[in-house]
């Protein structure tokens, strides 16, 4: 691991980085640390001597650049497959994400894209959003706000009783996201019991037919629903924008890397 080199590309984008060994961590833990001088990127490894960490693509002026984590051998050799994290600022702070390895990514637009859900990117096609476009945070295919993706759904009518308003979107363990009005459409029925095991409506008709004392354990629940969200969207890690019409709501695709394992920072 070079670490004059790292940090010159850090600094590069404007931002430090603090590189400590710590022998509790599998690999590496990524996060956003604050000190008296701000923020800056902490990062943890469990032995630098087996670990390249690389800067692999920098772009300062977009304030973005590609991590690449990898194990090697004594010999110094590359031994396993590498691990991309794009570290960035996103409109009021620096944040880490992990990009999944089914897409691939060999620099920051390609780790963008990456992390756009097959919805987002079907959406952008079918709007003929330009090249140069595609990494905003609004275009005529989506607005992003953090870590969510809203597509515009023309037509779309919820009746009025089904509206919740200043509802919350979040991830575990993150700042919620509020949504002035909120709906929750379609998905498929199952049945969920105290530890939280979920069978198909099916399977709950045949449990209850032989073991009819068993349908109290379960309450049934809807998953894999629809979300549709129109009005203001508001964190205080971001812009509040407006959205006028209604609109998909979809989440990137951070949770399908298994490199999020090594990500503390949680927006």
């Amino acid at each position: 691991m070079d670490m004059q080199l790292l940090c010159e590309k850090f600094e590069r984008m404007g931002v430090r980085v603090k590189v400590a060994s710590d022998p509790r961590v599998d690999r590496i833990k990524i996060d956003i640390g604050h000190d008296r001088k701000g923020e800056f990127f902490d990062l943890k490894v469990s032995d630098p001597r087996h670990l390249a960490v690389n800067a692999i693509d920098l772009r300062p002026r977009d304030r973005h650049l590609l991590l690449s984590v990898r194990d090697e051998d004594g010999s110094g050799l590359p031994a396993g497959p590498s691990r991309k994290f794009l570290c960035g600022h996103d409109e009021r702070a620096w944040f880490v994400a992990a990009v999944p390895e089914a897409r691939g990514a060999s620099n920051v637009r390609e780790a963008m894209e990456a992390l756009k859900p097959a919805a987002v990117r079907w959406a952008q096609e079918q709007a003929r959003v330009r090249f140069e476009d595609r990494f905003r945070r609004k275009n005529r295919g989506f607005v992003r706000q953090g870590e969510w993706f809203f597509v515009p759904v023309p037509g779309a009518y919820v009746a009025p009783g089904e509206i919740l308003r200043n509802e919350p979107l979040v991830r575990t363990g993150g700042k919620p996201h509020r949504v002035e009005f909120l709906a929750r459409t379609g998905g498929e029925l199952v049945y969920v019991d105290a530890q939280n095991r979920a069978i198909t409506e099916s399977q709950y008709k045949r449990l209850v037919g032989s073991r009819p004392h068993l349908a109290g354990r379960y309450h049934p629940q809807r998953r894999n629903m629809a979300v549709l969200c129109k009005g203001r969207v508001s964190h205080p890690d971001h812009q509040t924008i407006l959205l006028r019409d209604w609109h998909a709501v979809y989440m990137n695709t951070e949770n399908q890397s298994q490199a999020m394992r090594f990500v503390s920072f949680i927006d």
